[in-house]
């Protein structure tokens, strides 16, 4: 097993890439918090994974929820290895004068605050065991952005960037830092992002995946697994496209 005996936790697990990462780790033999907002859906995900897993609710943009997030799956499996910084939202295509504040405010919150405060949480604990990683769930919105999703493109390039600044700083101390870059996929956000999830949309969009279909929850567990795993200890700051050949 790859991830014997770590400890992970996944926010935005209640669903979509977050649920397949969970799964993927707890099949190898990882312990896991599921966090989402919507507790149901994390409460789901748990209870189908087994002993090995536990629901917690928590509201990633809060800086009181990230810590007791982080405190619960410390006090229910032990001192945490990994920190998978999945949850995220977008914006409805669109021309950019029409997002709302409201909705850039959310982008921002989420996409992009919630993943600073999750770091200013573990860093210091990585720090004083001297190990960890850190996965952030970034796009290839962030590489090669689509038209009408110009602030969840940028949110994305954002967390681009800020991992690879956190690796080059935090290698010293035994952490790694890495990313995901996720095509499109089959997930809860799909509809979001097309606008209308129609036959006539989704050929639009498949049109531009090489290999001809959209990424699937299962992808993006199998890559974390390795990213996160003793396999990757060499790896620190990329940004991995899991994207079927979108940004060649």
């Amino acid at each position: 097993m790859r991830l014997k005996d770590k400890v992970a936790l996944v926010t935005g697990g209640g669903s979509g890439f977050g649920e397949g990462i969970c799964a993927k780790f707890v099949a190898e033999g990882a312990k896991v918090l599921v966090v989402d907002r919507n507790f149901e859906g994390a409460q789901r995900v748990a209870a189908a994974l087994g002993p090995n897993a536990a629901a917690h609710q928590a509201d990633v943009s809060r800086k009181e929820d990230t810590l007791a997030m982080i405190d619960a799956a410390e006090a229910r499996f032990g001192p945490l290895d990994i920190l998978i910084n999945n949850a995220g939202v977008s914006h409805l295509p669109g021309p950019t004068e029409d997002v709302t504040e409201d909705d850039f405010d959310r982008i921002v919150a989420v996409n992009m605050k919630a993943i600073y405060l999750a770091t200013k949480v573990v860093v210091p604990r990585f720090k004083a065991r001297k190990r960890g990683v850190i996965l952030n769930m970034a796009s290839t919105a962030g590489v090669s952005p689509r038209p009408r999703l110009s602030w969840y493109n940028a949110s994305k390039g954002w967390v681009i960037t800020a991992t690879r600044a956190l690796a080059v700083e935090l290698a010293p101390f035994g952490i790694r830092v890495v990313a995901l870059n996720p095509v499109a996929g089959e997930t809860p956000l799909l509809k979001t992002f097309m606008g209308e999830d129609t036959p006539e949309m989704r050929a639009k969009f498949l049109s531009t995946i090489p290999i001809g279909r959209f990424s699937r929850p299962e992808d993006l567990g199998n890559a974390a697994c390795f990213l996160c795993s003793d396999e990757a200890s060499m790896i620190t700051g990329v940004a991995m496209e899991v994207d079927g050949g979108r940004c060649i």
